[in-house]
């Protein structure tokens, strides 16, 4: 069976945001509700500036409210709510207000920190303003003034919550609906960066003051088990985005910052690259041998320390001749470099583990640059 190729970047297809699909349910149930008659399709403009037109699945009148639905289309893009049915049940009220709520799968904000307030449904600034627009600018095409209410459902949103971040978020009961432009870009690092910036917010909005950021899943159950003190939230996943989650920590003033990963990633954060990405920047196995030279490793394995292949195979030459106090070393340029980065004020700890999960280096408490030890390659 012949290997199905991947497809390239610039042919990948966009789509579009739990925001713009609830904005243009609400468009279609409003009209019906309006002029008896149900829509098929709507049209509605996004931020990003341009129109894009929307099929609705359903259109269901319950008593004196309209619900209809649309199925997400997200492209090209490995969003957990593609394919996912939005809805909104809309309604009229007394006055000439627009109010906003979530039901069934959408999930309520319990902690603070996030740009929708405590109690509040978890329908992100933009599309809330996508969303009192489109009712306004319809009821004035209809020359109607009343007041509506809009309810955003999205029936199997407790479930897909369960792929997110929203538990550890504080936010409950359900997925965000989220979204600044509109549209989805295929593999977008946007939304990740926005996760993170959000859960560093919400740590700080706790109070926490010792968040351990570390760089996938596995990573973060070895930092839990080093730290079961901690309360969930002082955890971020933040992937590649060192710099990024460290800039956020800055902006928030914590005072402690844990870093958490292996060798791989880290031996580019030791050398000052903080976006870690495999097609980010290479490893400099040069750097490597020159923070060996420094521990007293012997000319011979700084050779081999040259030619290897990967920065595990760094650390098992390492492993192999007993110069544990390497990772100990590649530690502390990790935290000097994440020193510099921030500009200081942050006191540093950084541990390296190997994919079994066993510690192989520890530098901790270090809040200022030894200039005479730092390497940044």
């Amino acid at each position: 069976m012949e290997k199905r190729k991947k497809k390239d970047p610039k042919d990948m297809r966009s789509g579009y945001t739990t925001g713009a699909c609830a904005t243009a349910t609400t468009k279609a149930a409003l009209i019906a509700l309006l002029t008896g008659e149900e829509q098929e399709t709507v049209t509605i403009f996004l931020p990003v500036g341009k129109y894009a037109t929307f099929t609705m699945e359903h259109t269901v009148h319950v008593g004196d409210a309209v619900r209809c639905g649309t199925i997400k289309d997200a492209g090209d893009d490995p969003d957990v709510t593609h394919l996912a049915l939005i809805e909104s049940t809309v309604s009229f009220i007394d006055g000439e207000d627009v109010v906003l709520d979530g039901g069934i799968g959408v999930g309520r904000v319990t902690k603070p920190g996030l740009p929708v307030p405590v109690g509040e449904a978890a329908i992100n600034p933009v599309p809330r303003k996508m969303l009192h627009e489109v009712v306004n600018e319809t009821l004035a095409q209809f020359g109607v003034k009343r007041g509506v209410k809009v309810v955003i459902s999205v029936p199997a949103g407790e479930e897909l919550a369960k792929k997110t971040l929203n538990g550890r978020l504080g936010i409950l009961g359900g997925i965000s609906i989220l979204g600044t432009r509109g549209t989805v870009v295929p593999f977008s690092s946007a939304a990740y960066m926005a996760s993170i910036s959000e859960a560093v917010s919400v740590a700080h909005a706790a109070g926490q003051q010792h968040l351990v950021l570390t760089t996938g899943g596995r990573s973060e159950r070895y930092a839990m088990a080093l730290f079961p003190e901690l309360a969930e939230e002082c955890f971020i996943e933040m992937g590649d985005f060192v710099g990024h989650a460290l800039k956020h920590c800055k902006k928030h003033d914590i005072k402690k910052v844990t870093l958490v990963g292996m060798m791989g990633k880290f031996s580019k954060v030791a050398q000052g690259v903080m976006m870690v990405h495999s097609k980010s920047a290479p490893i400099d196995f040069n750097f490597l041998a020159e923070l060996a030279d420094d521990v007293g490793v012997p000319e011979n394995l700084q050779d081999e320390v040259r030619a290897a292949n990967t920065a595990s195979h760094v650390g098992e030459i390492m492993s192999e001749h007993g110069y544990d106090i390497f990772f100990n070393h590649l530690c502390e340029a990790c935290c000097y470099s994440a020193i510099h980065h921030t500009g200081g004020g942050i006191e540093l700890s950084t541990f390296i583990y190997s994919m079994k999960g066993e510690q192989l280096g520890r530098a901790e408490n270090i809040d200022n640059i030894d200039q005479i030890d730092w390497h940044r390659g």
